[in-house]
């Protein structure tokens, strides 16, 4: 006899909706594949009365997410509500309750997953999220089993697909920021507040929770790097080509020969020979390097209802794996095999530096001496002909230097009568 296992859905918004329409679609297919049948039995909303793309009957809803921990019926609760404070008490009360968590919450798991593991380890009850991070791609599982026997030396990934449309149409069509925005958002592309998304918070949380698993403690948010695309022109796109690279909000995280981590979401120029200065549109890729495997690349969308319901049912899966078979793993395995993460202003880059500059003689030697100060080599010069804020545009990239003094010359030079408006300082990932 099949065995069935009730689902507790908490939300249904795009990805709650899309996932009980492809439970329904394929729900014949999962039988077959794993023996058992996921049965939604109840359904937690905000608002009974909203009109919804997918239908569901009328009795599985309810407004309060409490109802799905209280129905003995209910394996599993899947918590896509989105937010923090509701869906951490929601997601400790079902590990307390002993039912299995499924969430796509990136930024939940990025601010409390060390208390939600503990938790969860404590309790011996799993909590699975491949959801979490780059929509439909496998990474969560990947990193976490396919690549279990690897020392992760690093991990790149272009993880918001909203940011990288935008970079893309930016690069293809010489536009600005602020009109590509607005039509991202005409179409749907990017959201009425789109705040995390162009700030690199939402890629930060895909991020911190990679980072988290490949070295096995949680990263603390204040310990990264995070950087938006706001300030990216049209013209810092076209000196980027000039010098053969694209510009990305590119997640890096990386390990030193010490153990210490770095993890960083930034604006970065990366060279045009490298696979991820190809990934286009709405798109997310994760390149992986271990020290067995060597580079793997993943790619796929980031985003959406059925990318994301995708993974969500890949999680079912393997909450109903459990159900029949309980194992030591829950989800997130700690280990000491690595020590802290490396301060920020400890990391190391090459840089590309855009200034506003007066057009006289001597303003090249105050910058160059400014920087040689600091002990920061110059790489290259650009000075192309044009005003920018009613100076011309002066384009240096920079040998490697820590981020602080970096920063710290960078503000220094902003401050030189002979430099007008604000510079642009952006890391260059070598991805040696």
């Amino acid at each position: 006899m099949i065995r069935k296992i009730g689902i507790g859905l908490a939300g249904f918004g795009t990805v709650g909706a899309g996932v009980y329409k492809n439970l329904l679609r394929n729900g014949s297919l999962l039988e077959q594949r794993l023996g058992v049948k996921f049965d939604v039995r109840r359904i937690a909303v905000r608002d009974l009365q909203k009109v919804r793309d997918v239908d569901a009957p009328a009795e599985l809803f309810t407004t309060s997410p409490d109802d799905l921990l209280l129905d003995s019926s209910i394996d599993v609760v899947v918590e896509l509500m989105g937010g923090i404070d509701i869906p951490l008490a929601f997601v400790k009360k079902a590990i307390h309750s002993g039912k299995i968590v499924v969430t796509g919450n990136k930024a939940l798991l990025a601010e409390h997953g060390r208390e939600i593991f503990e938790l969860a380890h404590e309790k011996r009850v799993p909590v699975f999220y491949e959801a979490a991070v780059a929509g439909g791609i496998p990474i969560i599982k990947s990193v976490r089993e396919a690549f279990v026997g690897n020392r992760f030396e690093a991990i790149h990934g272009i993880l918001n697909g909203t940011s990288n449309y935008i970079l893309t149409r930016m690069t293809e069509e010489g536009a600005d920021f602020a009109p590509v925005l607005a039509d991202a958002q005409r179409l749907g592309y990017a959201e009425a507040d789109p705040a995390l998304d162009v700030n690199g918070w939402d890629a930060a949380h895909k991020a911190i929770i990679l980072a988290s698993l490949a070295y096995g403690f949680w990263i603390n948010p204040s310990d990264v790097l995070v950087e938006g695309i706001e300030k990216v022109t049209a013209a810092d796109i076209r000196f980027a080509n000039e010098l053969n690279y694209r510009i990305k909000l590119l997640a890096s995280i990386k390990a030193d020969e010490v153990g210490e981590i770095e993890v960083r979401v930034v604006p970065a120029l990366i060279p045009k020979s490298h696979v991820l200065a190809s990934v286009n549109g709405v798109f997310n890729a994760v390149a992986v390097r271990g020290d067995v495997v060597g580079d793997a690349l993943f790619y796929g969308r980031g985003a959406g209802q059925d990318p994301t319901s995708s993974s969500v049912l890949a999680d079912l899966a393997e909450a109903a794996a459990f159900l029949e078979s309980p194992r030591a793993c829950i989800g997130f395995t700690s280990h000491d095999l690595y020590g802290r993460c490396k301060p920020i202003d400890q990391t190391i880059s090459k840089y590309y530096l855009r200034l506003g500059v007066e057009d006289r003689p001597g303003v090249l030697a105050q910058i160059a001496g400014t920087l040689a100060r600091a002990d920061i080599g110059i790489l290259s010069v650009i000075q192309p002909e044009g005003l920018v804020v009613g100076a011309v545009p002066l384009i240096l990239t920079l040998h490697d230097a820590p981020y602080g003094p970096m920063k710290k010359t960078a503000d220094e030079l902003a401050s030189l009568p002979c430099v007008k408006g604000t510079p642009l300082l952006l890391h260059m990932e070598a991805f040696s």
